[in-house]
């Protein structure tokens, strides 16, 4: 069987390396690296020491967990708490 490198509507997933996504992402190489080992962004493990990135769902993991510290940021306001966080968008 013949692996598709296209999903459902034929768009073709790009996958990055962590030098290109930290360039889209303004942020270092190392940050990129991070986030990922982190869990915070998702990433393919082509070898042990090989990733690779899925622009698209790293942007959604990322605009994801910016509503998830906004709103507990919001729910924290009543509380006096601050949880300021350096957000990609």
């Amino acid at each position: 069987m013949k692996r598709d490198d296209h999903n459902a509507d034929g768009a073709r997933h790009e996958f990055l390396t962590a030098r290109q996504l930290a360039a889209v992402l303004q942020v270092s190489e190392s940050t990129v690296r991070r986030l990922a080992r982190e869990g915070r962004i998702p990433a393919v493990r082509v070898t042990p020491h090989l990733l690779r990135f899925r622009l698209d769902a790293v942007v959604e993991a990322l605009d994801g967990s910016r509503r998830a510290r906004h709103q507990r940021r919001h729910e924290d306001s009543d509380n006096g708490a601050d949880d300021s966080q350096l957000t990609f968008f």
